[in-house]
């Protein structure tokens, strides 16, 4: 019996221990999991990470004099700072005894300069350098006309026609057909440098793109390249003007640039007459400095044009169709005042 005893004991033992083993290891594992993520060194410098993203967008960039360049030497503070392309073309990295040539250069031709003069003259034994642009006054595009926010807006990468319309808000109501962009020779200096150089040069000059086709069709072919110093004009389409006794009375845009819009068309955009219009009392109102006080008027009897007894008179770009209603005193005794009035703060209604 003894012998079994102490071999029962024995065991006892040998278990407790396991178990105790067991779960010291598991403790183990637990303390060093928990504890891992906060130790554990980033493979990458946050700011090296999110400049690195930067650059890749930007390698066809290239740098123009009057240029604010961020550059960033990996582990060496003292060389990492704004630098500004000075006129003469170049900037001055501290302690190199010479200027740097940046103009003409892309972002990594400059990168690749930098870090073989600072091995050179033995400053950095390894030396990563980053550079971005932060803002140029060189590198923008203009967007003017028909657009919701006109302005001008740097491009630092391949920048398309549709991109650049997409920063100006989108086509304003009274956006035509017809975008214009005027290229410099600015855009062939800059495409000498792409990757693909091999490509033809873009073309200079004034370059006329049909919107409502590209932006019904998606063609590739027709959402060109933009360059730096390009200039984007939307055209304005031609608005003819519904005010008075009409049931929605608001400008109305042409079908094209260059289009025209009878007086019976114009009512049924306004979706009709009301009942107390005065059919024989409308005009047309014509605006321009040709004419006498600015403007000239021209009476229209609705009432027999509706019944195909005279003429549908054509309406030009800017003119207003006015048509008195018998109910509103005011627009009967100012007339055509009224009308620019009231034209000037109504809705624009694309067809």
């Amino acid at each position: 019996m003894l012998p079994t005893l102490e071999a029962s004991k024995q065991a006892g033992g040998l278990a407790s221990l396991a178990l105790l083993g067991f779960a010291l290891f598991y403790s183990f594992a637990v303390l060093r999991g928990q504890t891992t993520p906060t130790t554990k060194e980033p493979d990458t410098h946050p700011r090296q990470s999110a400049r690195a993203g930067a650059a890749s967008a930007t390698l066809e960039y290239v740098i123009d004099a009057d240029d604010v360049l961020d550059v960033y030497v990996i582990d060496v503070p003292e060389l990492s700072r704004e630098y500004r392309v000075r006129p003469d073309g170049t900037i001055m990295i501290p302690l190199l005894s010479s200027p740097i040539r940046a103009e003409g250069l892309t972002l990594n031709q400059l990168s690749s300069v930098i870090s073989n003069r600072l091995r050179a003259a033995e400053l950095v034994t390894h030396p990563d350098v980053i550079v971005t642009v932060k803002s140029s006054q060189a590198h923008a595009v203009a967007i003017s006309g028909a657009v919701q926010n006109p302005q001008i807006y740097p491009i630092f990468g391949p920048t398309t026609l549709l991109d650049v319309l997409s920063q100006a808000g989108g086509l304003a109501p009274d956006a035509g057909s017809t975008a214009i962009i005027t290229r410099s020779d600015a855009a062939a200096r800059t495409s000498e440098l792409r990757e693909d150089s091999g490509s033809p040069p873009p073309a200079l000059g004034t370059i006329k793109v049909n919107l409502g086709k590209l932006l019904a069709t998606g063609d590739p072919s027709m959402n060109l390249r933009i360059y730096p110093g390009d200039k984007v004009t939307v055209q304005r389409a031609g608005v003819v003007y519904v005010v008075g006794a009409v049931l929605r009375p608001g400008g109305f845009t042409l079908k094209s640039d260059r289009g025209n819009m009878t007086v019976l068309e114009a009512v049924a955009l306004g979706e009709g007459l009301k009942s107390t219009a005065l059919q024989k009392k409308a005009t047309i109102i014509r605006r321009g400095q040709q004419f006498l006080m600015g403007r000239e008027e021209i009476a229209v009897n609705l009432k027999k044009i509706l019944a195909g007894h005279a003429p549908d008179p054509v309406l030009k770009p800017n003119d207003i169709l006015f048509v008195p209603d018998s109910a509103s005193k005011v627009a009967l005794h100012r007339g055509a005042e009224a009308a620019i009035q009231i034209a000037t703060g109504v809705i624009i209604w694309r067809r």
